[in-house]
């Protein structure tokens, strides 16, 4: 399995470990507030922690934004912001939060184009995709990952998780507070 991860890394052109982060402009809900985000403009500011969710209005995903928020005070405290990415529209983001937040997190959607930017950075599950509890029932959606960003937009660290597992915050903060 592990050397099937890496070949798809090699094969999709995913960024590594030491390599400058893709740059985008998303869409993003920012305490309730909808506005553009642009991940250049922490370059140089801020180290940032992508967390890549498949979709919104499930319950793991809920559990993983309620425990960024609850830890945002040691986000902030290490120089850092988390940053949310689905491909669920901004509207369905946005009617979530209101429901499940608030939020002080940006919170961007990748819906259009569909998935570009789950897609460069290697989390877009595509057809024939049979790892772990990925099913063609969720093509098109994002891998449940984490990928931390150092002030410069270097890559430190990146990890995919199960699509019902929680991406640990306290694994997020160890990072982070040793940058």
């Amino acid at each position: 399995m592990a050397e099937n991860r890496v070949r798809g890394v090699l094969e999709n052109g995913m960024p590594g470990i030491g390599e400058a982060a893709p740059d985008f402009e998303l869409p993003a809900l920012v305490a309730g507030v909808k506005q553009p985000l642009r991940l250049s403009a922490y370059r140089g500011l801020k180290s940032v922690a992508l967390a890549f969710y498949p979709f919104n209005w499930q319950e793991t995903s809920a559990a993983q934004l309620k425990s960024y928020q609850a830890e945002r005070p040691r986000v902030l405290a290490s120089n850092a912001e988390i940053v949310t990415i689905t491909v669920d529209s901004i509207m369905n983001t946005t009617a979530w939060e209101r429901e499940i937040g608030p939020f002080e997190f940006p919170m961007c959607s990748d819906f259009w184009p569909h998935g570009e930017v789950c897609r460069r950075y290697g989390v877009l599950r595509k057809a024939g995709q049979k790892s772990g509890a990925n099913s063609d029932e969720t093509v098109g959606a994002s891998e449940r990952a984490v990928v931390i960003l150092d002030r410069r937009g270097s890559i430190i660290f990146r990890k995919t998780y199960a699509s019902d597992q929680v991406a640990p915050v306290e694994e997020i903060l160890a990072v982070l507070e040793n940058i």
